[in-house]
């Protein structure tokens, strides 16, 4: 109790980042369709989120140990606080992409100082709640500011204020604590290709993560306007996407421990699929066939990059943990990075039901690149443990590495 309560003032602040950081991409879509804004133009925000993102993900350990953890975190905030007060005053798609890339530095800087406080204070004995309680606070950030965009006018100076208020109220409780900070830890190299050496197919899994996730949560509320949905009725499909995925991570994680995890890919880029067809079928059925539809999405893909994560450990030893981590988020910015602008172009050029065609297609080629390497008959040496990986920083590796030692559940 005392660790979790020395940790209050980085929770409290991840809680205000998510709010601000969750909050831009649905307002975004939202404004620029209020603004008469392309289709291409849309995608090309949570695009340029995600290109920000991986800027972020390298550049802040560098920062970090330059200037420590407080003053490298306030330089974050400071650059996503800029951007979002900023949106009001230039109405273009273009220099709002510019003003994404410095919400995607934000995210991935103030991750990274964060994990990195987090990192150099738990112990092995106290690992294990800590991260358990970082990804309940996480996920209940990620809820809440689904559904402040109910609340928030597209378009409206007030609304990107009040997000840009959140993002500084975030320096706050991590600038006042009274706690020590740490010694700032090297960063990893960044080994891209060490992901795809130990597991080619964990490196397809994420990059068809990063499909399905950036392309929901970036375009999504472009699917919901199309289809009807109200402002307040969006906040609650991408809501009901975040619910889904975080009632999928127990019972994936057993299942991931127990069977052969590229049959669990497999089955569940099929399940995905089956999700992709659901929800194009339940689109005229109301608000809560769409709230179904979209909480059986995110139940079925949410998981995947986990499960990537946890299948590519397998080949890992444990002195390329952290790097592998690192990797593996490589991967999945590069796909993040592509996959809004393109379904974007989708849904410009053959309406909103192209979104989950293309999602469906990509999990397609999930199953069909699974079965090719099950035909190799690659052995796992030792199986690692399943965790709930999350997608925040290449920091994210110290925090799990040595969780994934722990044998897996019996």
């Amino acid at each position: 109790m005392r660790m979790l309560i020395s940790f209050a003032a980085l929770f409290f602040s991840v809680v205000l980042l998510q709010l601000s950081s969750g909050g831009v991409g649905p307002l975004d879509v939202l404004s620029g369709i209020a603004l008469g804004f392309s289709r291409q133009e849309i995608g090309m925000l949570g695009s340029a989120h995600f290109f920000g993102f991986f800027i972020g993900c390298w550049f802040a350990p560098r920062l970090l140990g330059s200037v420590g953890h407080s003053r490298a975190f306030a330089a974050f905030t400071a650059a996503g606080s800029i951007g979002l007060i900023a949106h009001m005053m230039v109405i273009n798609p273009y220099a709002w992409a510019l003003m994404r890339v410095a919400s995607g530095l934000c995210v991935a800087g103030c991750y990274t100082v964060v994990e990195a406080w987090l990192q150099a204070k738990v112990t092995n004995e106290t690992r294990g709640r800590a991260m358990g309680t970082y990804r309940m606070v996480d996920m209940t950030g990620s809820l809440a500011a689904q559904g402040i965009i109910g609340i928030l006018a597209p378009a409206d100076y007030i609304s990107y204020n009040i997000l840009a208020i959140l993002c500084c109220a975030a320096l706050l409780p991590i600038t006042l604590t009274t706690v020590t900070q740490p010694e700032t830890p090297k960063s990893p190299r960044l080994r891209p290709m060490l992901a795809y050496v130990r597991s080619p197919l964990a490196v397809a899994g994420v990059i068809v993560a990063a499909l399905s996730s950036a392309s929901f949560r970036m375009v999504g509320p472009i699917y919901g306007q199309e289809v009807g949905l109200s402002a307040g009725q969006i906040a609650w499909f991408l809501a009901a996407f975040v619910v889904g995925g975080a009632l999928a991570q127990i019972p994936v994680g057993w299942i991931a421990d127990k069977f052969d995890r590229r049959k669990v890919l497999i089955w569940l880029s099929v399940a995905a699929i089956f999700s992709c067809f659901v929800t194009m079928q339940t689109a005229g059925l109301g608000l809560y066939g769409i709230l179904f539809s979209s909480a059986l999405f995110g139940l079925t893909t949410f998981p995947i990059y986990s499960v990537a994560a946890a299948h590519a450990h397998d080949f890992a030893s444990s002195d390329e943990r952290v790097e592998l981590s690192a990797a593996l988020m490589f991967w999945f910015a590069m796909g993040a990075i592509a996959a809004p602008y393109g379904a974007s172009v989708l849904i410009e050029n053959y309406g909103p039901q192209a979104l989950f065609i293309m999602l469906a297609a990509g999990h397609t080629s999930l199953i069909v690149f699974g079965i090719v390497r099950m035909r190799t008959g690659r052995t796992v040496r030792r199986r690692t443990h399943y965790i709930n990986a999350l997608r925040t920083s290449f920091v994210i590796g110290r925090l799990t590495g040595r969780s994934r030692d722990k044998p897996p559940h019996d």
